[in-house]
């Protein structure tokens, strides 16, 4: 998903896109959302949250 995306999602949710990189941008949504903010952190490849909107940046 590309940045501009990403800050129209965070901007709807009330966050403050600033400086922040995408993957911290991404975590601040996941944690408004009340999720997990493990953007980025599937080390192994492997991610079972499928149905998570950010799955395909994360794992791929």
């Amino acid at each position: 998903m590309k940045i501009e995306k990403v800050k129209a999602i965070a901007k709807a949710k009330g966050i403050k896109a600033g400086n922040l990189k995408k993957p911290e941008l991404i975590q601040a949504i996941q944690r408004a959302e009340g999720n997990f903010d493990c953007f980025g952190s599937a080390t192994s490849g492997y991610c079972d949250q499928a149905g998570c909107l950010w799955h395909d940046d994360c794992v791929h």
